[in-house]
């Protein structure tokens, strides 16, 4: 962006992130509940906000309710494409524990230290208002990139992630395939990992398959007076409590071993002598990264986490049934069938039934070299020139993994520099954003565009 693009437009490109923040576009998963209003006026904003968007660029919208888009900036030539990928719908929050409302997307501070705070500032409407900014801009200079560009916002991402399956399925009808997908993921970050003091800028490269699992046991009800020795409940207790003291066997991929050395060479002390020879230490490394912390321990290994409990209706009745409902995380290398055998070997009840409802396999992985992988690395060195970059595998879920169906090149990297306070509000309360951060992530997808 040219200094004169940049002083001009900041304030208003600002208040239109703002805008667009107060627009409440809650995904729910129970569907009956969600606000569609809410995204009418969201849809509805667009054009205003982004004119030359939606004169130059052709728009589809999919999905049942038609509100993932997907544009096309046709380039000088058609063969190709990359796909910049966000979502625009936000986990549910109310006011409840915040310190400014979650939909007022107020500012505090003053000059180069201005906080945004809203809850989609990271999560991902700061993505999606990044990649309009960038390219309205670009528009404005009459630029034509090189080859075409896709922008592709999806509407239930945290949920059900139906509107970029969809968009995927109409490009594997016309035979489109991208050469490069970029979506939300890592990004920069100072203080995650011990014993680097540079920033480092994690691209993941695959994310892990997300799956939910039901534990069930079914047997006779009756009065709570007269239990028997084992109930429904205490039955799903117990297999829930050995499923707690058997963990997943901990692995270093590929992808780790290349962020465990990549790291090393910038660490100080023992990291740096334990991460540089992380290929000979693998044992000593796996042992470590399960004690340092909650991150470290999901980095190596298949999670489960079990999040809703069901029994009984009344007080005073037995419970028929009592289901669990596990939320699992497989680590890639792994699979939904090596992680159900895991599962019912550790419960060890062939009374409590285990069945996956919802199978999503961990994603391919990209390659770490390249003309695209090169790209984005010359581009966050331009625009992050502190940073380490480094591949990762992500922990969460994303429309991304859809999007490997038809491209082998996906990334995960969302431009932003943030704090580990700031990391931790994604999904929180006090969800915020650094204005000067927000302004340095339209850099990055300006320059992107740009080395099309």
């Amino acid at each position: 962006m040219t200094d004169a693009r940049t002083a001009d437009s900041e304030e208003s490109a600002l208040e239109r992130f703002r805008t667009l923040l107060r627009i409440p576009t809650m995904s729910r998963n129970a569907v009956e509940e969600t606000d569609w209003a809410a995204f009418d006026a969201f849809v509805a904003a667009l054009p205003e906000l982004y004119p030359r968007v939606h004169a130059a660029l052709d728009l589809e919208r999919h999905g049942d309710h038609g509100h993932a888009f997907l544009y096309r900036w046709r380039g000088r030539a058609d063969d190709a494409p990359i796909v910049l990928l966000a979502h625009y719908d936000v986990v549910p929050a109310t006011s409840d524990g915040w310190e400014h409302p979650p939909f007022a997307a107020e500012l505090t501070g003053h000059g180069a230290d201005r906080v945004l705070w809203s809850r989609g500032t990271l999560d991902d409407k700061g993505a999606v208002v990044a990649i309009l900014e960038a390219v309205e801009g670009l528009l404005a200079e009459g630029f034509t990139p090189g080859q075409d560009v896709y922008l592709s916002f999806g509407n239930d991402e945290e949920t059900v992630g139906s509107g970029a399956r969809a968009i995927v399925e109409s490009l594997r009808e016309r035979g489109v395939r991208p050469a490069l997908v970029i979506d939300e993921g890592g990004a920069v970050v100072q203080g995650l990992f011990p014993g680097v003091r540079r920033p480092v800028a994690v691209v993941g490269v695959a994310e892990k398959g997300t799956t939910t699992v039901t534990m069930t046991v079914d047997q006779p009800g009756g009065h709570a007076s007269t239990p028997p020795r084992m109930t429904a409940t205490v039955r799903l207790a117990r297999a829930i409590t050995r499923l707690n003291a058997r963990p997943f066997p901990s692995r270093l991929s590929e992808t780790n071993l290349q962020m465990v050395e990549t790291l090393g060479a910038h660490a100080t002390g023992l990291y740096r002598a334990a991460f540089t020879r992380a290929r000979r230490l693998q044992p000593l490394l796996r042992a470590a990264f399960v004690r340092i912390g909650d991150e470290t321990r999901a980095v190596v290994r298949t999670t489960t986490a079990v999040t809703q409990l069901r029994g009984s209706l009344a007080a005073n009745a037995l419970p028929e049934t009592a289901e669990a409902v596990v939320n699992v995380r497989i680590a890639v290398g792994s699979s939904v069938d090596e992680t159900l055998a895991h599962l019912r070997k550790a419960v060890h009840d062939p009374r409590v039934r285990i069945e996956a409802t919802d199978a999503n396999e961990p994603s391919p992985v990209s390659p770490t070299s390249g003309p695209y992988w090169e790209r984005i690395a010359r581009t966050v060195a331009s625009v992050h020139p502190e940073a380490v970059l480094t591949p990762y595998i992500m922990l969460g879920a994303s429309d991304s993994r859809h999007f490997t169906a038809i491209c082998d090149a996906v990334y995960r990297f969302t431009p932003f520099d943030i704090s580990v306070d700031e990391y931790h509000t994604l999904h929180a309360r006090n969800e915020r954003i650094r204005v000067a951060t927000w302004l340095r992530g339209i850099r990055f997808y300006d320059e992107l565009i740009r080395a099309v």
